[in-house]
This record gives structure tokens, sequence and C-alpha cells, in this order.
């Protein structure tokens, strides 16, 4: 069985000032099995403070661990963001971190174990087949990602149960082959990626319980009803319609 060395950490940032250093702090501290860290940190044209909090966190860490940054002069969207991190990660494994402490990196042990263990293709971090902590929020936001994914899988022929979850971890090589496809600029990277891994055969694909803390509006959140309604044009163009 393969031995995996180097985890590619992939965190697209956008106006996070407040979180930015503490997600840095907690992905270097997180248990990632033995593998090295390698951070690929795209700011995608804050404009606060984000980038300027971003390069003091670096200065502590950039001894030990490769850290790349890539800086937007303006904002181009999520999907673009992590392409160009896929682009440009080494590793064995490559994992996408938000950026907003919804997603804690204490869960790295349980997405990455499914790769040690079995040799999987790809991981998603699954909000609703867990046990661990999850706060309670907006009940629209379920249903509708409920929809999405159940849209998603009669399209695809999976049995996943959180599609949109922002924990998706690839094998390297196989993320970097199907990157220079993606053509998702912002959130609609969610099914493209979905109905692009799909579409290999002998996929293995696995799901994970993962914890969640959904932040409100207020406290920052980005995603609202119109990329929901983007996402079920994004289900049936990338399954259905464009299969380049």
């Amino acid at each position: 069985m393969k031995k995996y060395k180097l985890l590619s950490i992939i965190i697209p940032v956008f106006n996070e000032e407040s979180f930015i250093q503490t997600v840095i702090e907690k992905v270097i501290k997180a248990d990632s099995l033995g593998l090295q860290k390698e951070l690929i940190i795209t700011n995608d044209g804050s404009t606060d403070e984000t980038l300027s909090k971003l390069k003091s966190k670096i200065l502590d860490i950039k001894s030990k661990h490769k850290v790349v940054i890539i800086d937007h002069k303006r904002n181009e969207g999520k999907g673009i963001s992590l392409k160009e991190g896929f682009l440009k990660s080494t590793g064995d494994i490559v994992l996408i971190q938000d950026a907003d402490l919804e997603y804690d990196p204490e869960n790295y042990v349980q997405l990455l174990k499914p790769f040690i263990k079995y040799h999987v293709d790809a991981v998603y971090g699954s909000r609703f087949v867990s046990q661990h902590p999850h706060r309670v929020l907006y009940f629209w936001h379920f249903l509708g990602n409920f929809f999405l994914t159940t849209l998603s899988n009669l399209c695809t022929n999976l049995n996943l149960t959180d599609m949109e979850t922002g924990y998706k971890v690839f094998k390297g090589d196989l993320i970097r082959k199907i990157a220079p496809k993606l053509q998702s600029k912002r959130f609609g990277f969610e099914p493209e990626i979905t109905a692009r891994i799909s579409k290999i055969r002998d996929l293995k694909l696995y799901e994970v319980g993962i914890s969640y803390f959904g932040r409100t509006y207020n406290e920052g959140k980005k995603i609202g009803w119109k990329d929901g309604i983007k996402a079920i044009w994004e289900i049936i163009r990338y399954n259905f319609l464009d299969l380049g």
C-alpha cells in the first residue's frame, strides 16, 4: 500500500480578518496522522485586514512548514481559488479547509483515516451522519442542502448525504488531473467536482461524520439562497451538458 507523506491543505480566504490567524493555528496543531503539511492559502481580494494578519501569522510557521500564499487583487470566487490551490499543491493527499471556523481541523483524523486504511480516492465529510457536535441553525438551509444533495445523487448515482460539505479530500494525483477542467468560479465548485469525480470508473469515495459549527449571517456567513438556485443549474450542467 502506498505510503502517504505530505498533506496539502488548500485554504481560500475572503474577508476573514477575525478568524484567519486562529484557523492557521488550528491547522498547524491538527493531528494529520503523521503526514507533513503544506499550506496553500488564497487571499481572494479581501478588503479588510485579512492579508496583513495572514502574512504576520505565516512568519511564525514558515520555518517548519511549506506555505504558499496566492494574492488576488480582486475577488474571483471560491472555485477559482480552489483550482489554483490544487494546481500548486504537491501533496499525496489534498484537503480543502474553509477559513471561517465552521469546519474544525480536529476533524482531520476522521477525514484521513480512509486514505491510510482503505487507500481511497476521495473522502467527503458529512454534517448529517455524525454524532459530533453541531450548531443548530437554519431549517431552510438544511432543507436546501437535502434537496441539492438528493438532486445531485439522482444525476450522479452516488448516495451522498452531504454533497455541499466544505470538507472534501482527494488523492493529490487525482485532483491535480481534474483541476484544469474545473470551470465554476464560485460556490458551484461543490456540484461540479461531485459530478466530475462520479464519472471516474471504479472510484473509491467515502463519507465520514464531522462536527460542524455553522455561522449566522451576522457572523459572516456568505452563501445564500441565490447560490442554491445557481447550484440547481450547475448540477444539471456538469452532469449532462458539460462533459469535457
